[in-house]
């Protein structure tokens, strides 16, 4: 269990501070790369934002364990992490993607722990 908690304080830390420059734009060296990569990707600022918005969520969302808001917050970060991820390796090179790899294997573990209220929730628990 303080692994857990670990690696969660560690991606909500790394995601509130990631998210909240797509979203407010505040430390402008960091803003400015990520936008120019998203607009490299064909992605718009509006896009950038609700990446942001997601990325906050899971930051968010993943305290909560234990609840299908904590698992879903989980899925966020594995979603956002994999699509960076996806991104990286058409546009840029694989070491680009290295953060991206660390935090969807990371936020998998914390999906993969925390499954239980997802797994309730679609009635599929036969299969765990």
């Amino acid at each position: 269990m303080a692994i857990e908690t670990i690696i969660i304080g560690l991606l909500s830390a790394f995601f509130i501070f990631a998210s909240s420059i797509k979203i407010f734009g505040w430390q402008k060296t960091i803003f400015e790369t990520q936008r120019d990569m998203f607009i490299k990707y064909g992605l718009n600022r509006t896009i950038m934002a609700v990446v942001g918005f997601v990325e906050l969520f899971g930051a968010i969302a993943i305290w909560f364990q234990g609840s299908l808001i904590g698992s879903l917050g989980a899925l966020a970060i594995v979603a956002t992490s994999a699509g960076a991820i996806f991104f990286h390796l058409i546009f840029d090179t694989w070491k680009d993607g290295i953060a991206a790899m660390i935090t969807v294997t990371l936020s998998a573990c914390v999906a993969w722990i925390g499954k239980d209220p997802i797994v309730q929730f679609l009635g599929i628990s036969h299969l765990f």
